[in-house]
């Protein structure tokens, strides 16, 4: 196939969330042909479905420039930038107008749910006329029927939010844990809505030591008859984040927060808790540490972060890292041992590329397991790949990127989805009782 005719097939976003439609936006602006496709049933899934969540991250770092300027010519007005949104915010305002905007709408796909990518007519070992054949992309609809789309260039901004990390310490589900599924959560709750019923007067355990896992325990330390906090960490000296160091004040203070309910007793802390196996006994689920301590719940909540699902790329040719799971180029710029959020160097077309010409991998699921990732450097990556794709080259190797530095970043996907603001009072916290009430002694 020649490149006239490869010319005839749109590039392909993968996925309709913050990034994607950046992606298609610049895309867009380039005036290249595109395809948005989106395995949920709305535009924005993922963060429809943590709506009740508010960003660590002013309106500032979560709007794109060149989404911006194509809801600016149809009379948008920007939100307050200093403001922070909740999810359901993010998407109402600016997400959902973008994708209804004339420049994007014709071009977006809902319940669109990509299941595999190749090469036409070559498999994995094939090399003769690889760059010239066009993608294939294999898209299953909710009634179980698939259809195929051809694609000149992939952009997959599929995230990582559905692909949560285990309980098990070794990387792998721990034992009863996949089929004590029902009773855990791998989310942030929602008890003041929709999770009500479930965490109302029980007793959760929430596991995690990073953002999202401070969200999930303020959320519940108000609904839930007792809240028990489980880290693998022993050395709890940076548990907390950056608290007062964090350059987004929101997310320090909720560092500050939650160990001040530790301290208080509010929040009960089981440390160097490495999870070896679930059981189930009676009604309750029971958390077994690797030494053999035992930590019981009604509910248990998993906030251990997120990782790729790199199935549909399997007969793609890709250079992975083989343990941050993120483009080798990109790695030692992103590994979390060594850089927070803001310390991560502009990157774009030219970090990102692969083997397989014409294929990235943006947003939070370029990172891997890395969970350093900001929504804004989401937007410089696919502004650079717009340009590589449209023979802007030396636009997509101009990457500029001003980040806020944001103090420690967990391990637990921090960035993503971002924990919940709310007013904090760090000096009249109510004591509680420092003992377990299970236990009869209170």
């Amino acid at each position: 196939m020649n490149l006239e005719m490869m010319s005839k097939y749109p590039g392909v976003v993968i996925g309709a969330g913050p990034v994607g439609l950046a992606a298609a936006a610049n895309l867009s602006e380039k005036g290249a042909s595109f395809l948005v496709l989106e395995a949920g049933p709305s535009v924005a899934a993922s963060v429809v479905s943590w709506g009740h969540v508010w960003l660590f991250s002013p309106w500032q770092y979560c709007i794109d420039e060149a989404g911006k300027r194509i809801l600016e010519k149809g009379g948008w007005v920007s939100p307050d930038l200093a403001d922070y949104p909740t999810g359901r915010e993010l998407a109402k305002e600016y997400l959902l107008p973008l994708a209804a905007s004339p420049e994007i709408a014709p071009f977006v796909q809902t319940s669109a749910k990509v299941i595999s990518i190749s090469r036409f007519g070559m498999d994995k070992m094939k090399n003769e006329g690889r760059d010239l054949a066009p993608f294939v992309v294999v898209i299953e609809r909710p009634d179980g029927t698939q259809e195929t789309v051809m694609a000149r260039a992939i952009i997959d901004a599929s995230g990582t939010y559905t692909s949560p990390n285990p309980l098990g310490s070794s990387g792998i589900p721990a034992p009863g844990e996949t089929a004590n599924r029902e009773a855990i959560l791998y989310r942030i709750p929602d008890p003041k809505g929709s999770d009500r019923a479930r965490y109302e007067g029980r007793r959760v355990v929430v596991v995690g030591s990073g953002h999202s896992a401070f969200n999930s325990l303020l959320e519940l330390v108000d609904h839930a008859k007792q809240v028990v906090w489980v880290v693998r960490k022993t050395d709890m000296t940076s548990t907390y984040g950056g608290e007062s160091g964090d350059a987004l004040p929101e997310r320090g203070a909720l560092g500050s927060y939650v160990r001040q309910l530790v301290e208080s007793g509010r929040i009960q802390l089981e440390s160097s808790f490495r999870i070896a196996s679930v059981e189930k006994r009676g009604t309750q689920l029971v958390l077994i540490s690797e030494d053999g301590r035992e930590v019981s719940a009604d509910e248990i909540v998993a906030n251990t972060g997120f990782r790729p699902d790199l199935t549909i790329l399997s007969e793609l040719r890709l250079d992975l890292h083989p343990a941050v799971e993120s483009p080798v180029v990109l790695a030692d710029m992103i590994d979390p041992n060594f850089h927070s959020c803001g310390t991560v160097d502009p990157h774009g077309a030219v970090e990102l590329a692969h083997p397989e010409k014409d294929f990235y991998i943006v947003g939070m699921k370029s990172y891997g397991r890395a969970p350093t990732f900001l929504m804004m450097t989401g937007y410089e990556q696919v502004r650079s790949i717009a340009c590589e794709l449209t023979g802007d080259h030396e636009g997509a190797r101009k990457v500029e990127l001003v980040l806020p530095e944001t103090g420690v970043c967990s391990g637990d996907g921090c960035c993503a989805p971002p924990p919940n603001r709310r007013t904090f009072s760090l000096t009249a916290l109510p004591l509680a009782p420092t003992c377990d009430p299970d236990s009869g002694c209170c």
